[in-house]
């Protein structure tokens, strides 16, 4: 056996790893190599750390096979086959150089320079060029062609580089085989001369992202790669910018601006994304402290080295001119901010948090946790209320979206988090995405979902809008079940009705796995033909035929898995449709096997982390409840204070009281509650009455402006900690550059409790990680070298699972045994007339994410630079609202205007719009219902009226002077 070293983590292995639990041994160059069944000779030569020419072969894309650059000779085989399409066999010699080889090899690298540009000093490839390596590694050093046809020369002339050109050729000459670079997308460039149509980046947007917006245009010599139509550029086709093909391209054709323009990275910081739930790894590359670009880690286990748009480009808000570097004070809002020193800004907050809790007591403060920091931060936020302020009045954006599933899946699994992870997709057979928008909200998971679709996977996709997964590009059977917005339960338990009355129950599962008695008591209850698909059609506008097809679609297709949104959870019975859609799991035997369960998309990068630390007013860390002495004496233990056993108030609960006048102080740690929650009006109110308002954050974000205290926050780039991903994955975020404000997150949040006398002694993350550990079951065993060693766990992490637990509920519920609970359908008080015939539903879009104050901050504002809102033609014409048209949107609770767009993807009486821009303030029209277990709002069912309008609102034109009014800053005191 040869003694060879490993080839290193990142190498290129050529082709991908097949699956199998079988092994072949061969011989390579002489050596015995073991591989997987159905492992390429290229990579099976890679693993023995052998590497072989390769042009046409990425590890991300199945063989292809066209640049015969990888040709291997083969014992008792003619001719020289491509390595990267061989499969390796049992006894296999093969050999990887030879004179023949080398002869062939060298031939066809001349043939791919002789219509290459040859400026390679200049190129910004320069480096970091596959083409520039495999001429090397052939050991080519002359051309024996001479100058002829070629597509890189603006003239007809060939020479060795387009700066010869321009010197040595006539201005009038010309090539019409000449394509102009396409500079269009905001974030990479496509320089058709320098395209090898080695056919890798049409692969990547077919096979890892399922756009197929590239495409191969002409024949022979004039082949070239194409955005679609002949008129279509990058920026206008169908491409969405998640860097695949650019990732995938081996010379210049595709490349970032940024390395053009700051030139090839030489180090790399491996962290987390700072974006949605999926939680993408990345390599921050970086020429000295300079960040160039992020290239997604193909080992990261929730992306398997994909990305989105704003994950591999939309970073640049991290060095925006908005981002606020120095603490400010004020006394009043209406006074414009005063730099200060960060000694100062405590003493300031300290100040007026004690004579706040010595006049009013110390329930009259609280704190609002983000999702967006990492779990230690997340961590010591909660810590301040509970230890320093001496309240439970902590909460989180998390209860404002996914807290019904933690309710609902507590109640019926006993554990408030997915049961899946996303490897989990590849082998289902049947997919229910309710309420979710995955190729818009968590676009690297839809693209691994959509390469299950191309397979042959069913999909039933259950929304109000026709969605962009159900035009998956070659998909098999799709279902779309577009359900009256508020109807969700309805729906679901209609989906029950046919499973249980048509005999489809899996009774072995159940009976083995749940509570039967419980489930005997649903089932009747389900049975009830009110529950029938043709008794709920009228109320949920699904058809009765649909439905059925969809259920039995379901409970018989195989391995059935269900993803669902903040289309679930946001509405008055989100907790209630969370236990339906389990109750539809169970009923189904679709828990505890890869390619099943139920699977919440989170929306923000550590809104499960948020959750886990206890950032919930009656939950403590690890999801228990502050009531119970045994829990609140661990935690009494560790922080050397006693633990409030009432539960503390939720965010609407303080600004009820801040209204009244008895909450008067709050700490907003990466939020911004007036965009985001519901009914503007009431949070403003609320806001405005606080004596004590500080805001930590990165700008000067909306609910600045009721602040009193701004103190600058750290980007996910200028932090140490963890994100917990949607899949309960705890990833390492790293320090990728020093905090530009001068403190971590952390850091601040621990100055404030130090000034208010708190005595904490932290100086590394890895301490806070250290303390959850100690304090929380299911993150027991969690360290941050076991996460060095290991990339990432999924907790529970303990014991019983020292490497984490990637599936939930294999031999058994958490609970014991799982508890089907009866779901009764009850309306939305929030009810259309006829003066709101038309009911609201909101979302998001790919480009940008959540209130838009990062994504706002960069160029992909070129995608989506305002809010619009989709509306039916029929509903249109009605109202004569033309495409663009300005249009007053009004609710019972305010309005607001912004333009229409006209399209059927809506259902009649159904509008939809964004929420990412303040100058729009989509919330403003939303309502204060919300969900009847955890307060959730129901952000998806407003009851609105839309009509023609001139421009911006009255009540726009006034929030805009007041906040220009608010953002006013004094330079620092000298």
């Amino acid at each position: 056996m040869k003694d060879f070293i490993l080839p290193p983590k990142d190498w290129d292995m050529g082709t991908p790893l097949p699956k199998s639990d079988t092994t072949v041994t061969l011989k390579i160059d002489g050596f015995d190599v073991t591989v997987t069944e159905g492992t390429s000779v290229m990579r099976a030569a890679m693993e023995a750390g052998i590497k072989i020419p390769k042009l046409c072969a990425t590890d991300s894309v199945e063989a292809f096979g066209s640049c015969r650059l990888c040709l291997v000779e083969i014992e008792g085989r003619r001719g020289t086959p491509a390595s990267c399409t061989t499969p390796v066999a049992e006894g296999m010699e093969v050999t990887t150089q030879s004179a023949k080889l080398a002869k062939l090899r060298k031939g066809v690298m001349e043939l791919y320079i002789s219509d290459h540009p040859l400026d390679c000093l200049t190129c910004a490839a320069n480096g970091d060029c596959e083409l520039q390596d495999m001429a090397g590694m052939v050991g080519l050093r002359d051309m024996r062609y001479m100058a002829g046809d070629n597509h890189y020369a603006p003239t007809s002339a060939g020479s060795l580089s387009l700066n010869d050109l321009r010197a040595r050729t006539p201005d009038a000459a010309s090539n019409a085989r000449y394509i102009p670079k396409d500079d269009s997308n905001p974030y990479f460039s496509y320089d058709p001369a320098k395209c090898i149509v080695c056919s890798r980046c049409v692969r990547a947007c077919e096979e890892v992202q399922g756009t197929f917006a590239l495409t191969i245009e002409g024949r022979g010599f004039d082949s070239r790669v194409s955005f679609g139509a002949r008129t279509d550029n990058a920026l206008q086709s169908d491409c969405v910018s998640c860097g695949a093909c650019v990732q995938a391209c081996p010379t210049a054709t595709l490349q970032e601006k940024s390395v053009a323009e700051m030139g090839t990275p030489d180090r790399a910081v491996l962290t987390t994304c700072a974006y949605c739930g999926v939680g993408c790894s990345f390599k921050a590359e970086l020429n000295g402290d300079k960040l160039v670009r992020m290239t997604p880690y193909k080992h990261g286990k929730a992306n398997r080295g994909h990305s989105c748009v704003k994950g591999r480009f939309a970073y640049g808000y991290a060095e925006h001119p908005d981002r606020i570097l120095s603490p400010m004070i004020r006394d009043s809002v209406d006074q414009p901010w005063q730099e200060v020193s960060w000694e100062e800004a405590m003493a300031f907050t300290a100040q007026r948090l004690t004579q706040i809790r010595d006049t009013h007591g110390h329930k009259s403060m609280g704190v609002i946790t983000s999702s967006r920091c990492t779990n230690e931060e997340t961590y010591l936020v909660q810590k301040l209320t509970r230890q320093v302020f001496r309240n439970n009045n902590t909460d989180t954006c998390a209860r404002v979206c996914h807290s019904p599933t933690g309710y609902g899946l507590g109640q019926t699994f006993g554990t408030s988090a997915g049961t899946q992870d996303f490897d989990s997709v590849e082998q289902t057979d049947v997919v229910i995405v309710i309420g979710a928008n995955p190729t818009d909200g968590h676009p690297v998971f839809a693209s691994r979902l959509k390469k299950r679709l191309r397979q042959g996977a069913t999909l039933i996709v259950i929304d109000p809008r026709r969605i962009d997964l159900l035009a998956t590009a070659h998909g098999s059977d799709t279902h779309h079940l577009p359900l009256r917005p508020g109807t969700n339960v309805a729906v679901v338990s209609a989906l029950a009705h046919v499973i249980v009355t048509e005999g489809l129950a899996d009774e072995s599962f159940i009976r083995d796995r749940c509570d039967w008695d419980e489930y005997s008591h649903y089932a009747e209850f389900i049975r009830d033909p009110r529950h029938s698909p043709e008794a709920t059609e009228l109320l949920t506008g699904v058809p009765s035929d649909a439905l059925r097809q969809a259920a039995r679609a379901f409970a018989q297709s195989g391995n059935g898995a269900i993803y669902y949104g903040l289309g679930v959870t946001e509405h008055s019975q989100g907790s209630t449709t969370v236990m339906g859609i389990a109750n539809l799991a169970m009923l189904t035997g679709n828990i505890g096997r890869p390619g099943v369960g139920v699977n919440p998309l989170r929306g923000q990068n550590n809104v499960q982390g948020s959750c886990d630390m206890g950032s919930f007013p009656h939950e403590l860390p690890g999801y228990r409840h502050v009531k119970n002495p045994e829990v609140r004496a661990i935690f009494e233990k560790a922080w050397g204070v006693p633990i409030d056993p009432e539960p503390g108030l939720r965010i609407p609960n303080m600004l009820d009281a801040a209204v009244e006048g008895t909450f008067k102080a709050l700490y907003v740690q990466g939020e911004d509650i007036l965009q985001s929650d519901p009914d503007t009006h009431h949070v403003a109110a609320g806001l405005k009455a606080m004596d004590c308002v500080i805001v930590h954050d990165l700008f000067l974000n909306e609910t600045a402006n009721y602040a009193h205290v701004f103190l600058p926050g750290s980007s996910f780039l200028e932090k140490e900690g963890t994100f917990t991903n949607a899949e309960r994955r705890i990833n390492r975020v790293r320090e990728v550059m020093k905090p530009r404000n001068g403190y971590a997150d952390w850091e601040v949040t621990q100055l404030l409790a130090n000034a208010m006398g708190a005595g904490w002694h932290y100086t590394h993350p890895a301490q806070i990680m250290e303390e959850i550990a100690a304090t929380t079951p299911s993150f027991a065993n969690v360290t941050y070298d076991l996460l060095e060693e290991k990339g990432s766990v999924q907790w529970p992490c303990n014991d019983a699972a020292p490497e984490g637990t990637p599936l939930m509920h294999i031999d058994g519920f958490v609970r014991g045994k799982g508890r089907f609970i009866v779901t009764e359908y009850v309306a939305t008080d929030e009810k259309t007339g006829p003066r709101f015939p038309l009911l609201l539903t909101t979302g998001r879009i790919l480009s940008q994410y959540n209130v838009g104050a990062q994504t706002r901050r960069t160029a992909n504002n070129v995608w989506h630079d305002q809010d619009l809102l989709e509306i039916h033609p029929h509903d249109a014409e009605n109202r004569g609202i033309r495409e663009g048209d300005w249009i007053r949107l009004a609710s019972r609770s305010g309005e607001t205007t912004l333009r229409a767009t006209i399209t059927d993807r809506v259902s009649p009486g159904v509008v939809y719009t964004t929420f990412h821009h303040p100058d729009t303030q989509a919330n403003v029209v939303t309502t204060d219902y919300s969900d009847w277990a955890t307060n959730c709002p129901e952000y998806k069912v407003t009851a609105v009226q839309v009509a023609p309008s001139n421009g911006p609102s009255d009540w726009q034109e006034d929030y805009a002077a007041q906040a220009a009014q608010s953002r006013r800053i004094l330079p620092a005191a000298e």
